[in-house]
């Protein structure tokens, strides 16, 4: 491969597998949370622990504070990567099973690179538009078997629309990974996050209060692992082997998300959620294997790529 290449170097195998098991156990960890606190104040819960956590760190490392022309990309970031996706993917899981969702949530790829094209001006090539349609109709497949289908109000429905919040976000975040790093820049979107959903906050400890210590357990991990572990190894995946080498390895979250649905919760997805699933995955595999959005040859107004 060429000198200087991410692809060059080696896969920190440790940090991907950290990621991916924290990333697939927020599925069935939030849905045996909400038996005890409704969606958005549990939120709010997670990620004030997170917060609590991520402000020891930017206390320690004192990383470059963001400049003031990225504070509302910021701003932006927290408010719709992490307090309106986690909202929509929480009411989403209330009806939606956490194998379904996390497969649902796999149409984010198709989600940004369609907002690449129509915002930002790139193009996608023709295997791109082929992927884009087959994973649509593993979509509908899946759809079709949850309660309420693809109507207004519906689980999939919201999950969908947090599937969108999380390929504008990454789109969003790019310029700023780029200039403060994937740990740092993270680390504030977090707290901006949790800051957002901070109102929420009081009506989530009222809703523990008599639980017994089984619901903070949950809320605890939920912002130790998926939250601030999740987030962080794989900041220090990307930044050894990049970005497009690295999204590869997200097509584990899936199938791992699965297995420890069934071995948490004894969760058995149907066999449409199976077959649309599968469908979902060839389609975004071609869509970043061959189809890839190119980069319009135009910057952003600030300079930013």
């Amino acid at each position: 491969m060429t000198h200087g290449g991410y692809a060059t170097r080696k896969v920190p195998f440790l940090a991907v597998c950290a990621a991916i098991l924290s990333w697939a156990s927020a599925y069935p960890l939030v849905r045996m949370a909400l038996v005890y606190v409704p969606p958005i104040p549990l939120a709010a819960l997670r990620y004030a622990v997170a917060a609590v956590i991520v402000a020891g760190w930017l206390c320690v490392q004192r990383p470059v504070r963001p400049k003031l022309r990225d504070v509302p990309r910021f701003l932006l970031c927290g408010a719709v990567g992490i307090a309106l996706y986690n909202i929509l993917f929480n009411t989403g899981e209330q009806s939606v099973s956490a194998g379904a969702t996390s497969l649902l949530v796999n149409f984010a790829p198709f989600m940004s690179a369609f907002v690449a094209v129509v915002f930002l001006g790139e193009s996608l090539p023709l295997w791109g538009w082929v992927g884009s349609v087959i994973s649509f109709s593993g979509i509908v497949l899946i759809g079709s078997g949850l309660p309420g289908g693809f109507t207004f109000g519906s689980g999939a429905t919201d999950v969908l629309a947090a599937a969108f919040c999380s390929a504008l976000y990454l789109l969003l975040q790019r310029p700023l990974v780029a200039r403060y790093g994937a740990l740092a820049s993270t680390a504030w979107i977090l707290l901006i996050g949790a800051v957002v959903l901070a109102p929420w906050l009081p009506a989530g400890l009222t809703a523990l209060q008599g639980q017994g210590g089984w619901p903070w357990f949950l809320v605890i991990l939920l912002g130790v692992f998926p939250a601030v572990l999740g987030y962080a190894a794989w900041a220090h995946v990307v930044g050894a082997v990049g970005v497009a080498r690295s999204s590869g390895f997200l097509f584990l979250l899936a199938p791992t998300t699965l297995i420890l649905a069934y071995v948490m919760t004894h969760e058995v997805p149907a066999l449409t959620t199976l077959v649309g699933g599968a469908v979902v995955m060839a389609g975004v595999l071609l869509m970043q294997t061959y189809g890839r959005p190119r980069s319009a040859p135009l910057t952003l107004p600030d300079g930013s790529d």
